[in-house]
């Protein structure tokens, strides 16, 4: 079954007043936020922000300073390690490299809260662990010996392990490090999984605010001994938030692209890019990597190519949809076409609602500007004094030839 709506879930963990840290040295104050059940969390955060101990605190592999914890309508302090176990599993980035174990008999491992004093597996056991594997796309792990599997491999076999307890709640510190793009996002997609399927409560930390924006229900930002906000990602990850949380200066978060733009320090000259239909993203950030600056226009302000323009710090001519541009964005996009090296045109068209920036092409050839056209045969003409480019690497190269 899947889950219920955010709004109707009830708490699976909730913190009050909560300090964690080491030694009464505190690390994270005056945490008061509730995890309901079924949900993706994420914390974020530099290192040593503290996400970690904030873990091993709900985990109660360490005590708090201060506050309280509460799992359902328990007291987490007053909980029997066994039952505890039953509810919550843990997955640590301590290194385990247990001795002559199968995949199978480290995931059985999970089972001991169930299994009584002998630790004997019976058949319902043993499917729980396959169950477990399943989960997890680890069927043909099974009877491999842990300690020669892959980085990723591993990954995926601890969280089996965590399943295998049949949790309530799922804690994992860092669950995608050291692993390559494939299995980081393999074990994303299998632990969102488990909320929507299972009704796992997830809490993870996570560096890749990219994955974090488009797995999580809930995000926490954990920075200068405080969670410095709480929500939903397309509420707290913006670009302002993400700068300030990691201290970008060449970089910038976009929450319409739910990913992150890295600007150029270098300056090689200015290119004014005629895009649109998201036809110049790609282009914007060719140029970026080679340290051109760029402005763009004219510009639907809900086209992709806008959003990107705006992460790469761009300059872009735009207006809101729905009528004619106005004679203020012709104006404003031939002030920047005529401060710029080259104009780019990656974007032709006759129709619609680009189809004035065509004059913006004519007026650059009567400027003498060098313009590169990703036209096709089809829509050239012999006059339009424009230098065909039929992809990227013919664009670079026609740069190095026309504006050296």
């Amino acid at each position: 079954m899947k889950n219920s709506s955010p709004n109707t879930q009830t708490a699976a963990l909730t913190c009050h007043n909560l300090v964690v840290g080491y030694a009464d040295k505190p690390v994270i104050s005056n945490i008061n936020i509730s995890f309901k059940t079924g949900q993706f969390i994420t914390l974020l955060g530099p290192n040593g922000a503290g996400k970690t101990t904030l873990l091993r605190t709900l985990s109660r592999h360490q005590a708090p300073l201060a506050g309280s914890i509460q799992l359902g309508r328990q007291s987490l302090e007053q909980l029997r390690q066994a039952d505890l176990a039953k509810i919550m599993a843990v997955v640590l980035t301590d290194k385990v490299t247990p001795p002559l174990f199968t995949a199978f008999q480290f995931v059985a491992l999970g089972r001991y809260p169930h299994t009584g004093f002998l630790g004997r597996l019976t058949d319902k056991d043993r499917d729980v662990v396959l169950t477990a594997l399943a989960a997890v796309h680890a069927d043909d792990l099974s009877h491999r010996d842990f300690a020669d599997l892959s980085d990723g491999e591993r990954q995926k076999v601890l969280v089996a392990r965590a399943l295998a307890q049949e949790p309530k709640i799922l804690l994992l510190d860092e669950p995608t490090a050291h692993l390559d793009l494939k299995h980081r996002l393999e074990v994303m997609a299998i632990l969102r999984n488990l909320c929507w399927d299972k009704g796992i409560t997830v809490i993870a930390s996570l560096h890749d605010v990219d994955i974090a924006a488009k797995v999580s229900d809930r995000v926490a930002l954990v920075k200068g001994g405080a969670i410095t906000s709480w929500g939903s990602p397309e509420q707290i990850l913006t670009s302002e938030t993400v700068a300030d949380l990691y201290d970008f200066r060449t970089a910038s978060f976009s929450h319409h692209l739910g990913s992150i733009e890295i600007r150029s320090e270098r300056y090689r000259g200015r290119a004014f890019v005629v895009a649109g239909m998201g036809k110049g993203a790609s282009i914007y950030r060719m140029l970026t990597k080679r340290g051109y600056g760029i402005s763009t226009g004219m510009l639907l302000s809900n086209d992709l190519d806008c959003y990107v323009a705006a992460g790469l710090g761009a300059k872009c001519v735009s207006q809101p949809p729905g009528s004619a541009f106005t004679e203020e964005s012709r104006t404003l996009a031939l002030r920047e076409m005529e401060a710029s090296d080259m104009v780019i045109e990656v974007n032709y068209q006759t129709t619609g609602p680009y189809q004035e920036n065509q004059d913006l092409i004519r007026r650059a050839a009567k400027m003498g500007k060098p313009v590169f056209s990703f036209r096709t045969a089809s829509g050239r003409n012999e006059t339009d004094g424009t230098i065909a480019v039929a992809d990227s690497n013919e664009l670079f190269t026609a740069m190095e030839v026309h504006c050296p």
